[in-house]
């Protein structure tokens, strides 16, 4: 049965590996790709919002059928499977016209996977008595040494080569969650006036706008890191380092997250983190050539895992059990759905107006808001217990 157990765990650790390998091409790659398509910044913020609006639908849409169905797993072969055919045509050198379709799609499929995703491993974590941050690592580093590999192979064999990589990890991925074990069911119903408590009440609501203001920032980094380091003379395999160091990053900061989560309370962490992203933020502003920003990206683990991890503990201390697939995609929707939007419109027309240096001053100026939002809810005990 241990055996069983540990062979268990060690799929699910490696369809992490794949699966985030695979998001990291399109989350990394998708705006580099369309620069070489000659998009335009603006355009790439308009098409990148469209898609988290996009998100913001599919995500709460798919948590819902998970929590009705009382299955993750099932979803999750559906949605890869899609996100991977879907990504195929895109890579494959799809007409322009087809763009906005197919990178609605992959919003669609792809994204919403991820919650689903960190669900299962929370959900299996705790089942088998085991830390989340030992299974989320293995993300992390297929995060890393994707970002590595795909953008040294695309400066040695062309962006058009981008779609086999692609092919690769989702066909990998999909193999390994279809033998993963399925996350245990709740035993209990479904209940809508829980849901509608937990959404309406205050402290819940204040916690929601914390992680949308420190959320939309790290989103705009996501959307234009790699246009900005091309910007400042970097190459596609620049890139690819700067995204390798920020997963790594994440590795050492996952590995040593549930040390950090029993020391401190979330809201606390959140403050750190806001605060650690500001600095960032106005670093990468004002330094001198790509090669600093790449470094930069070092500080990944210490800003991003922090914050995930605590607002995901805290989200599965306060939401009831069987609606916790969904509280984790609402998660999702405001960290990568509406944060998205307002990062990648508004921050596409900052970067076509004023240029990345100026994106990446007020990207620490929002990151100060965040902080400070932050210490008056710490101050004020302004985040609460379990609803329900």
């Amino acid at each position: 049965m241990r055996k069983k157990v540990n062979m268990g765990i060690a799929s699910l650790r490696a369809y992490n590996f794949f699966y985030f390998s695979l998001l990291s091409i399109f989350i990394s790659f998708l705006p580099v790709y369309l620069t070489f398509r000659d998009v335009t910044p603006s355009q790439i913020g308009v098409l990148i919002g469209v898609g988290s609006f996009i998100g913001i639908l599919s995500q709460p849409f798919w948590g819902m059928v998970s929590d009705r169905y009382q299955t993750i797993k099932k979803v999750i072969l559906f949605t890869l499977g899609f996100s991977i055919v879907a990504g195929a045509i895109l890579f494959l050198s799809a007409p322009l016209y087809l763009l906005f379709l197919l990178v609605g799609a992959m919003y669609f499929f792809l994204l919403p996977t991820d919650p689903l995703t960190e669900s299962l491993n929370f959900r299996i974590a705790q089942k088998h008595s085991v830390s989340f941050g030992s299974i989320r690592t293995f993300g992390a580093i297929g995060y890393a040494t994707a970002s590595l590999i795909i953008g040294w192979t695309i400066d040695q064999v062309g962006m058009e080569q981008l779609v086999w990589l692609f092919l690769g990890y989702g066909i990998l991925a999909f193999l390994f969650i279809a033998i993963v074990s399925d996350a245990p069911a709740s035993g209990k119903k479904l209940s809508w006036l829980e849901l509608k408590q937990f959404f309406l009440y205050p402290k819940t609501l204040r916690f929601f706008l914390l992680v949308l203001l420190a959320a939309t920032p790290h989103r705009t980094n996501d959307s234009f890191l790699g246009v900005y380091v091309q910007s400042l003379g970097g190459s596609t395999g620049d890139v690819g380092q700067a995204w390798f160091l920020a997963a790594m990053s994440e590795v050492a900061f996952f590995a040593i997250s549930a040390r950090i989560l029993s020391r401190w309370s979330e809201i606390k962490l959140i403050m750190v983190a806001s605060a650690l992203y500001t600095i960032r933020y106005i670093l990468c502003a004002i330094v001198p050539s790509a090669e600093w920003v790449v470094y930069l990206q070092l500080t990944q683990g210490m800003t991003f895992v922090i914050f995930y991890t605590a607002t995901i503990q805290y989200l599965y201390k306060i939401i009831p059990e069987e609606w916790k697939a969904t509280g984790q995609t609402v998660l999702a929707v405001l960290f990568f759905g509406i944060s998205g939007i307002i990062g990648s419109i508004a921050g596409g027309w900052v970067f076509q107006q004023w240029g990345g240096s100026a994106l990446y001053m007020a990207m620490g100026g929002f990151s100060l808001v965040a902080f400070g939002y932050s210490l008056f809810l710490w101050k004020s005990n302004g985040v609460g217990e379990r609803i329900g």
